[in-house]
């Protein structure tokens, strides 16, 4: 079907962090996915509130609303991972706010799609939330079953596995990392496209060394997982001060290009 309208709720993953466009900002699966909605659709429109660094109550109190007040034919929205990362975070308290937020943008109108969390076992510090984010995914699951919504479930996407997937922080996608899920969100809705998500990748000799392994585990560390730290017990997030990409309805004109 075509869509006329569309709305991206969200965080880091759908603002499209570390896949840099040319115009500074990035770009990500969702504004390639919006090239993909805007072919043979010249009046579609795109609107991307995603901010990094949000965590659930944000999303909900600052983005849904917005998004209702916009009306678009479809919504997706991925929130709670930042939540997950952090210690102490309710799993079944979180799936509960997805679910009223799937109803409100529902009940607006508009056609919602969710994500499932992609599997974290190769993520050196994402993956001791590991089983936190299984239980979250089957709450999503449910969630959509229960309402109807669509889903795209980043676990199941087992091309993610390459760390070519990810980007340096090993927390947020790399540009062919956010070409396939733009893709595979692309299947799931039901847009066409010519190329296929389940590529296999091409073959690369396996040279690194277990002193180059750790050397990379450490300069990680010290990169992005000690500013991470540090933010954290400062209240800080990589969002603040930052405003969405694209906070209105907007026909793509000449696309959102690299």
């Amino acid at each position: 079907m075509g869509w006329g309208s569309w709305v991206a709720v969200g965080d880091s993953f759908t603002e499209g962090l570390s896949d840099p466009g040319l115009d500074g900002g990035f770009r990500g699966w969702a504004d390639r996915l919006a090239e993909l909605m805007a072919v043979g659709e010249p009046r579609f429109r795109y609107a991307n509130l995603a901010v990094r660094g949000k965590m659930m109550d944000e999303i909900i109190a600052e983005q849904v609303p917005a998004a209702i007040a916009a009306a678009p034919d479809l919504v997706t929205i991925c929130a709670g991972g930042n939540d997950l990362i952090v210690p102490g975070s309710d799993v079944d308290e979180l799936a509960a706010k997805m679910d009223e937020a799937i109803v409100e943008l529902q009940r607006a109108g508009s056609e919602v799609l969710l994500f499932a969390g992609p599997d974290p076992k190769a993520m050196p510090m994402v993956r001791r939330v590991r089983a936190k984010v299984a239980i979250y995914n089957e709450h999503l699951h449910a969630v959509a079953d229960r309402h109807g919504a669509r889903i795209v479930d980043l676990w199941a996407m087992h091309v993610l596995g390459d760390p070519r997937a990810w980007s340096d922080d090993r927390l947020h996608f790399s540009a062919e990392g956010h070409r396939r899920i733009a893709l595979r969100t692309a299947e799931v809705l039901g847009v066409p496209t010519e190329d296929d998500w389940r590529e296999p990748w091409p073959e690369q000799p396996k040279v690194t060394s277990w002193f180059q392994s750790r050397k990379a585990d450490l300069d990680w560390t010290r990169t992005h997982l000690v500013p991470w730290i540090r933010r954290h017990l400062r209240g800080e997030s990589m969002g603040d001060g930052v405003s969405a990409k694209r906070p209105e309805l907007l026909p793509l004109r000449d696309g959102v290009k690299e």
